[in-house]
């Protein structure tokens, strides 16, 4: 293992409770509950974390994990609409709610001693919500404004969007998490009603505390809430395995925008299906090494060096269910086209491949990204949110303990190795967004200017 600079050495010595801190509990109806103290302030986090997200979607009703969370907050059996963050917000906290491809998670801040309110409240909906019917149409109409106000009119966007649905052909993760617009025009109320049923159920779920308590008092709490909660069956969701890439896909988006977009992605493992258990650890390195702030390559040579790009980012996400893409994306200075940044992206791409990374570079780079997550841990919401996402995606809670110690230890060999084996034509799906005018649609600078003012209220919707 690569030694530690001295300051690296003294932020982990200093980083807070650490992974043997966390304390478990599985209650007879399956229901995982997760406790970690922290007692720097006396606030808690509380968050509910179900198996299910939009990877978990068959086709027809996509975007269903979503419009359900947005429902979530529109009553239960003994909760009006909107009282449950009322609630929340009379007891001096706050709430909300996000869908991901592999899990739906809400949440709740409050001060420690309020904690059994978020519990009371949270196994109310777990179990008895009860989805009326002309709740769901208003939110449908909120979901589908959203999807217009953040995709249709936005041009990386739904570049983006177009992107994923052609690097990925049977993979789940192709489709978007906010539903296809034809999914939600024909989306109906009974298939929130089935998709609750199935797998919003406690032995479907992990509860995720952080904060000024103690441990036995959140699992006392836990049992008198949740436990009387019913388990129901819950099928794992059936493989979609993604067939081998065998050449390079390229698409070019059109939409009304101002300047040309850049993506590319290369068809990568993550941590759930890795050959090597260090593969994972060392593309996150890599994506460091091209975009970890701005002493990395592409901000330090790209942007700043030889002006190529407006823009220029690398990103990789280790902890997901399904197998996942390395990206590249960015937009080319004024003096330069998308095809001059594509051709300086693979160059960059190529040098990693061919040469090792400094030993110093190196270093810079591994005491900066282990430092940021160091400092993560400074959230209490942040946090639960690892352990959170972890648990739910099948990795373990245990791997935050371990996570930084791994990453310390990749080597420069290491980096290249990936690379050479990852970061290859024939697994690369190439998208250009190409311009068109902003006035091709004569409402489009009005819905623009309308959208701007509806961001707020679609954020304060629930």
């Amino acid at each position: 293992m690569p030694l530690l600079p001295f300051a690296l050495v003294l932020l982990l010595g200093m980083s807070g409770p650490a992974a043997a801190d966390v304390y478990e509990r599985v209650l007879d109806n399956g229901l995982k509950v997760l406790v970690k103290p922290d007692r720097r302030a006396p606030i808690v986090t509380s968050q509910v974390w179900y198996k299910v997200g939009s990877s978990y979607e068959p086709g027809g009703i996509t975007g269903v994990s979503h419009v359900l969370e947005h429902m979530m907050f529109k009553g239960t059996e003994n909760l009006e609409p909107g009282e449950f963050s009322q609630i929340i917000a009379d007891n001096g906290g706050d709430e909300n709610a996000f869908t991901g491809t592999d899990y739906t998670a809400y949440f709740q801040t409050l001060a420690a001693d309020r904690l059994e309110v978020s519990f009371e409240l949270e196994a109310e909906r777990m179990r008895r919500l009860t989805l009326p019917e002309e709740e769901f149409v208003k939110e449908l109409e909120v979901v589908k404004e959203e999807r217009r106000l953040r995709t249709d009119d936005d041009p990386q966007s739904l570049t983006y969007e177009q992107f994923q649905a052609v690097a990925y052909q049977a993979s789940p993760y192709r489709n978007p998490i906010i539903g296809w617009p034809s999914d939600l025009e024909a989306m109906q109320v009974d298939d929130l009603r089935e998709w609750y049923q199935k797998w919003y159920s406690p032995n479907n779920a992990t509860v995720v505390v952080v904060g000024d308590v103690n441990p036995e008092a959140v699992f006392a709490l836990a049992e008198e809430h949740f436990g009387p909660l019913e388990a129901e069956p819950v099928a794992p969701p059936k493989p979609r395995a993604e067939p081998e890439q065998r050449g390079e896909r390229r698409l070019v988006v059109k939409a009304p925008a101002k300047e040309p977009y850049l993506i590319m992605g290369y068809k990568v493992p993550v941590l759930a299906n890795a050959e090597q258990d260090w593969e994972p650890y060392a593309l996150e390195m890599l994506a460091s090494v091209l975009d970890g702030g701005a002493s990395a390559r592409f901000s330090r040579e790209l942007v700043r060096g030889e002006r190529i790009a407006a823009s220029a980012g690398a990103g990789y996400n280790a902890f997901s269910r399904l197998p996942g893409l390395f990206r590249l994306s960015g937009t080319p200075a004024k003096a330069h086209n998308v095809e001059e940044l594509e051709a300086a992206l693979l160059e960059q791409i190529e040098r990693v491949r061919t040469e090792l990374v400094a030993e110093d570079e190196l270093e810079r780079i591994r005491t900066q990204l282990i430092a940021g997550k160091v400092y993560e841990k400074d959230s209490v919401f942040y946090q639960a949110m690892q352990l959170g996402q972890l648990e739910t995606v099948g990795l373990g809670w245990e791997l935050v303990d371990t996570y930084v110690d791994a990453l310390s230890a990749v080597t420069p060999e290491q980096i290249r190795s990936v690379a050479r084996k990852y970061l290859v034509p024939e697994v690369r799906t190439v998208a250009r967004l190409d311009p068109q005018p902003l006035d091709g649609d004569s409402n489009g600078e009005k819905r623009r200017a309308d959208n701007s003012n509806a961001a707020g209220a679609l954020a304060d919707a629930r």
